[in-house]
């Protein structure tokens, strides 16, 4: 069976988006650069496009928190990945939402959207979108993973990643490095 895994960019001080998240700016001011490793441009790009072929290769849905959603839809053209059911977290369901790129968005509570996301994803891991969303999963004993991508730039405010949530975490695997250091970590229970 696949994981609960949430895969972050996240800069060296703690933020997963920068200050002033707004529609025309959804990663708020500097966070787009969080993203650019994803091109495969800077020192070590290779290794960071293998690092991102594997997760695009692994995903079978996604989880997404309600506040990404409403953020990420314009920019994405439909799910975050092209066919890929995914399911909002959200206290406002809705009707299912069918994206422009053949994906489905199914809009559910916490719990509901985690057991439907897992069914779906069919033994792949199920991605996760969103801080609060992470927050939330992670409280109710449902993240399995926490795959990092470490990216050197100091945002100096914005989205903090955990915001005071402890856990122990257990390091899978080794880092690698490209542009980006790419770390992994299995969730203790």
């Amino acid at each position: 069976m696949g994981k609960v895994v949430l895969d972050v960019s996240v800069s060296l001080d703690g933020f997963t988006a920068g200050p002033d998240v707004r529609d025309e700016e959804p990663m708020g001011d500097g966070g787009e650069g969080l993203h650019e490793w994803h091109a495969g441009e800077g020192p070590g790009g290779e290794a960071d496009l293998a690092v991102a072929r594997e997760l695009d290769a692994r995903t079978g849905a996604a989880l997404i928190g309600r506040r990404t959603f409403d953020l990420g839809l314009r920019p994405w053209g439909g799910t975050p990945w092209p066919g890929v059911p995914s399911f909002v977290v959200t206290h406002r369901t809705r009707e299912d939402l069918v994206g422009g790129n053949g994906g489905t968005f199914a809009f559910e509570g916490l719990e509901a959207a985690t057991r439907r996301a897992r069914e779906a994803a069919g033994g792949k891991d199920v991605r996760v979108l969103g801080a609060e969303t992470a927050r939330a999963l992670l409280r109710a004993g449902l993240l399995d993973e926490v795959h990092l991508h470490l990216v050197p730039v100091l945002l100096g405010g914005g989205t903090p990643l955990f915001a005071g949530e402890r856990a122990g975490l257990t390091q899978e695997g080794a880092a690698i490095t490209g542009s980006v250091t790419h770390l992994r970590y299995r969730v203790d229970r």
